[in-house]
């Protein structure tokens, strides 16, 4: 040590003796070590908290590492060199060292002299009380487990999952009407789980083997997003949403946090998939939205390419596909060159949207610029993970590939090439049902366009009789009446073309909604 230094942990020493015998609080033992040593020696904040509880760098290195070791992560690297860097400002810590930093001198990363909240969105301050006389003192152990009390009942948070769970029930109900439509108090619950779990993730100790039981549900439901009714998925998605919720508003380690903020964006992502199956776009949207502020909390570019491609599909099923289109290309972005379900599903949806610009038109470039993505989309699809290839909510897999691409050859009126991947689509698809019609509603439309209405009446009608009254939402509706609109100009047999009107407009019973 310098003669230099030595004067500064000299002078500090002094100070930390007379502060602790007026019954100071280390933090203001370090404002005032803070205001004395910086005009002679350059005393930074984070070094003034070190000298304010009288110990080494070793110490606070140990200190450091052992935080590590009970949040059960590998030993850090940091040493005292690195420490020594931090207090003479020549390097800022990383978002985690910042936070055991903050854990370990128990303040904030302004008193550290450092910019920004800390990444686990939490306070770090010791709890005070204050005295007679104005001073402050630490509360003990005993006293800060009196203060903390169980967070309050939120009676809205309750009204919505029993609303949920009443219509669940009523969709279990083997006698029930199954109708999928989504009345007031249903569509109410959804909103506010969703405005919920908003609020905490702009303001946010659950056990790993809870963690990990939740992973696994939230994975199930990816599964089951093929084979269960829309709004029954739903119901279980957003009862999960709320159980994680509640999670998130209390105080978590940083390695449970993130795979929590994780959970928040699959399951958001996921019911905003799902709000689109149900024709509703605007809870979709504000789906998305609460998604992609989880994802962009982990920083996982992976993750936050999913939702976007996945955000994608809303303006490009609802009519924009200039919107789709960019979203698309954001989604490209973030995925870059890592091999990702977003990099293969964002060329898609590109293709896609561009099919929908060139409309009757059909112009070359834009046909070519389509194909060229559908080539990018197959060349992901190539290098993506094998679980990933088979996971049709969180991957990507082969028979969405060959579905959408035969979608895309539809739109450009490309009929030939379009049947041959359409029928090759509807073989590998053995369950989602809706992913199903929409193949066949394609398949309609390419003899629509190739001039053989009957056949492609056939077809359509055929397509809605295998959909089930729960299916029945305004995602199908819209392509199934775009082909009704575009084959009655056509001189089609009107009574096929009735058979069509029919099974389109058959009466649909209603599920009872989950209101008191």
């Amino acid at each position: 040590m310098s003669g230099r230094q030595h004067r500064e942990t000299e002078i500090a020493r002094r100070i930390r003796a007379k502060g602790l015998a007026a019954g100071r609080t280390s933090a203001q033992i370090a404002d005032e070590i803070h205001e004395q040593c910086t005009p002679q020696f350059g005393t930074s904040r984070i070094k003034s908290h070190r000298l304010s509880y009288g110990i080494a760098l070793a110490d606070v290195i140990e200190q450091i590492r052992a935080l590590f070791e009970r949040d059960k992560k590998s030993m850090p690297g940091i040493g005292e060199t690195l420490l020594s860097a931090y207090e003479s400002g020549l390097k800022r810590p990383g978002p985690e060292y910042m936070h055991y930093l903050c854990t370990v001198y128990r303040v904030e990363p302004q008193e550290l002299g450092f910019d920004g909240p800390c990444i686990c969105g939490q306070g770090h301050r010791m709890p005070v009380l204050l005295l007679g006389d104005g001073k402050e003192r630490p509360l003990a152990l005993e006293e800060r487990e009196l203060l903390s009390e169980p967070p309050p009942p939120q009676p809205e948070a309750e009204e919505d999952e029993n609303i949920l769970r009443r219509t669940m029930l009523n969709l279990l109900n083997p006698g029930a009407n199954v109708a999928a439509e989504l009345d007031g108090p249903v569509l109410g619950a959804c909103e506010g789980i969703r405005r919920r779990m908003d609020e905490t993730l702009v303001s946010a100790t659950v056990s790993a083997a809870m963690l990990d039981q939740w992973e696994e549900t939230t994975q199930s439901f990816g599964r089951q997003y093929t084979t269960t009714p829309p709004l029954r998925l739903l119901c279980d998605v957003l009862l999960e949403m709320s159980a994680v919720r509640a999670a998130m508003s209390r105080r978590q380690p940083i390695d449970l946090a993130d795979r929590l903020l994780r959970m928040a964006a699959q399951l958001a992502g996921l019911s905003g998939m799902i709000m689109i199956n149900l024709g509703d776009h605007r809870l979709a949207r504000s789906f998305f939205r609460t998604g992609r502020t989880a994802a962009d909390e982990t920083g996982d570019r992976a993750l936050r390419a999913w939702i976007s491609a996945r955000e994608s599909l809303v303006p490009l099923y609802f009519g924009d596909a200039r919107e789709a289109l960019n979203l698309a290309k954001k989604s490209r972005d973030l995925a870059g060159a890592m091999p990702c379900p977003a990099q293969a599903m964002a060329p898609v949806v590109e293709a896609r949207a561009l099919a929908m610009l060139a409309g009757a038109e059909n112009k070359k470039e834009i046909v070519d610029q389509a194909k060229r993505a559908l080539a990018r989309a197959r060349n992901a699809f190539s290098h993506m993970r094998p679980e990933h290839q088979e996971d049709m909510a969180f991957g990507y897999t082969e028979k969405q590939l060959y579905f959408y691409q035969g979608d895309v050859l539809t739109k450009l009126g490309q009929t030939l090439e379009a049947e041959v991947v359409l029928d090759q689509a509807l073989e590998k698809y053995e369950d989602h049902i809706l992913d199903q019609t929409l193949i066949r509603l394609d398949q309609a439309q390419c003899r629509m366009i190739d001039g053989e209405l009957d056949s492609a009446l056939d077809l359509g009608t055929r397509a809605l009789r295998m959909l089930g009254d729960e299916y029945m939402t305004d995602f199908i509706m819209r392509p199934a009446l775009a082909l009704e609109q575009a084959i009655a100009g056509k001189g089609a047999n009107q009574e096929k073309l009735e058979e069509y009107r029919a099974e389109l407009r058959r009466p649909r019973a209603h599920v009872k909604g989950g209101g008191a």
